[in-house]
């Protein structure tokens, strides 16, 4: 019989070929791939034994064939040095995971490789990208079992990966241990404490530094600038700052970038723009850091202008540089300038920035412009929790919670996972529009299927919800079930649902209770005043005036703004001030007589006992009453007027401005000490309830 013979040739792949899904398996196969490459007549067998077939005998009779059986050869240990080699090449590629599977194989048999320094570092590297405690302690307790003698260097590499994996009790014990440290082994021990927030122990680590080695860059400085920062300590910062001076390393940029936004966080606005005055090149980051500190402050209106003398100066305007600016916009209630933020935004090359573009969804969102926010979320390739937490606030806010709801239902079908702001903005939005139902189902569901347990903030929703539905019992009920201590939110939400359905006892004991908790805070007063004013309890109303004399608490003058023109224009109560004032009582009274029209008369009761007719004749000309007029007057017939105040608006503005939105067909949004207030055809988007 005529066998025939097939020859198997095995070849094996380069390394450096390798796929993601065989590196896994690559140990299993070295041995059989390297024998068959190592003599290629290994694997012989007879193609009809292959096929099943037996051949068949001859007719003289059975003759057996002798087969000569090859001896296995030795198994093939693959090359130390070809393995690390391919994980250092793995790593450089940020190919982290394959680098660490590929790592098995020196588990597996450790003892017959020997990994070098380079090696080590390169497994550092990949730890510290996947940042996988597992993978740290695998590649040091191989380190130890192997006996290998690290260098400082390589000693230092392991630190680090340590405390940039959060493992820094292990950290601590391993420098405690080093026989041989530099400023890095040093550095990397106080940045890692300054980075988990343990800024005294830092400190007292520094101290250790200084007496042992009496060096520090600029990179030493910067670290402990951030760690006096982090302790709030304006004279600590102050003294690390003039160190860096001795030093020669105080104008160093990012020492000077640090150095502000320590100023700024101790409150010492001052001295931030002294270090940034003094700065030999003004940076990106220099001006990104002195903008920040004085928006972080309130100075909004002085930030804006740093930023048109940062354009102005062609320093380069970053992604960065435009959230603040539009953050900025959104405080100031300035359309006009987050206008140019945006063209800016696209002009720079941003328009795809994940965090400028939550920045412009939440602008767009807290001044009504919907439409906007939309557009903008629509074209954002790439979108986080935040930019949804930012749209679904926004149509809430604004008294769209059904929309509000369907994003939710939207993001949860596009796989994002929410957060527990997720939840209290939809849950806002659903007690804003008295969406109770569909309120409930979703306070449910967070611990029930999405795992986030329900903070203060959320019940806060809920009883605001029920308190809008006259359920006042039932609100009080929810506080004294809820599984932590009440906080001034819930029992402010309570006062606030008290005050709308005038239940006298039940908001007394909720204004004691947050008097208790916060005695100075003016405007809880001011509801207990406005329940008793309501209530015709003028006595009663009479003895809260004689509480805040007492304490020394003073209501400040009511006070609007409008922006017209780029130019934002204050109102008092009653002001004359103004040099339009004629135009705009004139427009005022129009407008009165107008409204009447449709039923609305000045509500003429006394407010207080001791409240004088004059007093009563300005409650006509409230700030916000001016400051509608004023922009009636000096804006076109088609745009929205945007009007900041802060203090809550009164029920006789509030029942007024909804008909002057009626009758001049115009668009008004008022921010309140409360929440906005979306005019529009006659209603209020609160539903009047606020």
């Amino acid at each position: 019989m005529e066998v025939a013979l097939s020859l198997h040739r095995s070849q094996t792949p380069l390394m450096g070929s390798s796929s993601p899904g065989n590196l896994s398996s690559l140990g299993r196969c070295f041995a059989s791939k390297e024998r068959d490459r190592c003599h290629p007549f290994s694997r012989i067998c007879c193609s009809s034994m292959e096929r099943r077939l037996r051949p068949k005998p001859k007719k003289g009779g059975h003759v057996e064939r002798q087969v000569t059986v090859l001896e296995d050869t030795p198994i093939w240990k693959p090359s130390s040095s070809a393995i690390c080699r391919q994980i250092e090449q793995l790593v450089l590629c940020n190919r982290y995971r394959e680098a660490m599977e590929l790592f098995e194989i020196l588990e597996v048999g450790h003892n017959g490789f020997d990994v070098g320094g380079s090696t080590y570092d390169a497994l550092v590297s990949a730890c510290v990208g996947l940042r996988s405690i597992r993978d740290v302690k695998r590649v040091y307790n191989y380190m130890i079992n192997s006996e290998f003698e690290p260098d400082l260097f390589v000693m230092n590499r392991i630190l680090f990966m340590h405390v940039r994996c959060g493992l820094m009790l292990d950290a601590r014990k391993l420098f405690e241990e080093m026989t041989e440290r530099d400023s890095a082994s040093w550095m990397t021990m106080i940045g890692g404490l300054v980075d988990s927030g343990d800024f005294s122990e830092a400190f007292r680590l520094f101290l250790c530094m200084w007496e042992d080695i009496n060096d520090g860059g600029s990179r030493t400085f910067v670290t402990m600038i951030r760690a006096s920062a982090g302790l709030g300590l304006v004279q600590v910062g102050r003294q690390i700052h003039a160190c860096a001076l001795k030093r020669g390393v105080g104008d160093d940029s990012f020492v000077s970038c640090t150095l502000i936004d320590m100023y700024s966080k101790c409150g010492s606005i001052d001295d931030a723009h002294c270090v940034f005055d003094q700065m030999p090149e003004k940076t990106t980051v220099g001006w990104n850091s002195i903008i920040a500190s004085y928006a972080l402050h309130g100075y909004s209106e002085e930030a804006l202008s740093l930023y048109y003398g940062m354009r102005d100066s062609g320093a380069t305007i970053d992604h960065f540089t435009i959230s603040i600016v539009i953050r900025i916009c959104a405080r100031l209630a300035s359309l006009e300038h987050a206008k140019q933020a945006h063209a800016a935004l696209v002009r720079h090359g941003y328009g795809t920035d994940i965090v400028a573009n939550t920045a412009l969804i939440d602008f767009y969102s807290k001044w009504g412009r919907m439409q906007d926010a939309q557009h903008v979320f629509n074209r954002m390739r790439c979108k986080n929790v935040i930019s949804w937490n930012a749209l679904i606030g926004g149509y809430g806010n604004h008294g769209q919670g059904e929309e509000a709801v369907k994003m939710f239902e939207r993001m949860l079908q596009e796989g994002m996972i929410p957060n527990h702001i997720t939840f209290l903005a939809v849950l806002s939005a659903c007690s804003y529009s008295g969406l109770s139902e569909r309120g409930w189902e979703i306070f449910y569901s967070m611990s029930r299927d999405h795992k986030v347990k329900p903070r203060a903030m959320h019940y806060a929703c809920m009883i605001e919800l029920l308190g809008r539905e006259g359920l006042l019992d039932e609100a009080y009920a929810l506080i004294r079930s809820a599984p932590f201590k009440p906080t001034t939110n819930m029992w402010a939400a309570l006062l606030t649902a008290c005050r709308m359905n005038e239940n006298l006892q039940l908001g007394k004991l909720a204004a004691e209770k947050l008097y208790g908790m916060e005695p100075e805070k003016l405007c809880n007063y001011v509801v207990l005043l406005n329940l008793y004013n309501s209530s015709g309890k003028l006595k009663e109303a009479a003895g809260v005036l004689q509480t805040l004399k007492r304490k020394g608490l003073r209501m400040l003058s009511a006070c609007s703004w409008i922006e017209v023109k780029k130019q934002p224009y204050v109102f008092l109560c009653g002001d004359k001030s103004h040099s339009q004032t004629k135009e705009i009582y004139d427009k005022v009274d129009s407008l009165m007589v107008e409204i009447s029209r449709y039923g609305y008369a000045v509500e003429n009761e006394t407010l207080l006992p001791d409240v004088d007719e004059e007093e009563q004749r300005i409650l006509k000309y409230h700030s916000e009453k001016l400051a509608i007029a004023f922009g009636l007057i000096n804006t076109p017939y088609w745009t929205p007027l945007q009007i900041t105040q802060g203090h809550r608006v009164c029920g006789d503005c509030h029942n007024a401005i909804k008909l002057i939105a009626k009758v001049t067909g115009r668009e008004i949004v008022i921010r309140d000490a409360s929440r906005f207030h979306h005019f529009r055809n006659g209603s209020c988007s609160c539903g009047d309830y606020w």
